[in-house]
């Protein structure tokens, strides 16, 4: 009796690099009291349970995996208390393969919200 052998081939599930990530909102520095938090993935098509995946993978995106980017073009034209109740923001994951952890502490709700300018990451 000839017996046959078969060799198993190993293929990526996709073409593109895996993109995913946790978005979370926390009170406080330390960032451990979650307000809200959202799953975003980005490849191969923009989904997850993120309110607008589609224009937070652009943002994404257009910041090359380097979240500071975000925080580029704060809205100067908007004015915030200057009360300290401290909200701090993290993304957790892999961006186009890469594994990324990213977190950021702001002043409170309304700086953070200039800080994005209508940014769709952490508008959820």
């Amino acid at each position: 009796m000839v017996g046959t052998t078969a060799v198993a081939e190993a293929r990526p599930a996709s073409l593109y690099a895996p993109s995913a990530v946790v978005l979370a909102v926390a009170q406080g520095e330390d960032g451990d009291t979650v307000v809200r938090a959202s799953a975003l993935s980005c490849a191969p098509t923009a989904q997850g349970t993120h309110p607008d995946p589609r224009a937070a993978c652009a943002a994404l995106a257009a910041t090359a995996g380097t979240l500071d980017a975000l925080l580029a073009a704060p809205d100067s034209n908007r004015a915030c208390p200057m009360h300290y109740a401290p909200v701090t923001v993290t993304a957790d994951g892999v961006w186009q393969g890469s594994r990324i952890s990213w977190k950021h502490t702001f002043s409170n709700a309304c700086a953070m919200s200039a800080a994005f300018n209508g940014n769709a990451v952490f508008a959820f």
